[in-house]
């Protein structure tokens, strides 16, 4: 994931965006396909995105005061983002698994066999 604050915030909504138009395409496209599944996936990434870019912004819950040194300070706030961060991509990706499944388990079975003989399997 991205290195501040800003860049994470745009490849959240980058990768949601990304997701939630092929579902639209496969939605528009792909004959025999339930638009309301799509529908539900769609709405999902919605919510995956809002709580996934209202978790980056953190603050850090201890003051300088705290602590016996700055340098002190500066790792544990080092650390609490470093595991705050973690956490959200973790969950984040984890999210993001789960609806590409439920993407795939919503194609209709001739697709999924027009997929696998065109990717050669």
């Amino acid at each position: 994931m991205a290195s501040n604050k800003r860049l994470l915030k745009k490849e959240i909504r980058t990768i949601c965006g990304a997701l939630a138009g092929e579902c639209v395409l496969a939605k528009l496209s792909i004959p025999g396909v339930n638009p309301e599944s799509y529908n539900k996936i769609i709405y999902e990434l919605a919510d995956i995105q809002e709580s996934a870019l209202s978790l980056v912004n953190v603050d850090f819950p201890q003051s300088p005061a705290a602590f016996d040194s700055r340098k002190a300070y500066m790792d544990a706030r080092h650390s609490y983002f470093k595991q705050a961060y973690r956490k959200l991509k973790g969950n984040f990706n984890s999210r993001i698994e789960d609806v590409v499944k439920e993407m795939n388990a919503a194609l209709p079975a001739e697709q999924k066999e027009a997929n696998k003989s065109a990717s050669g399997k």
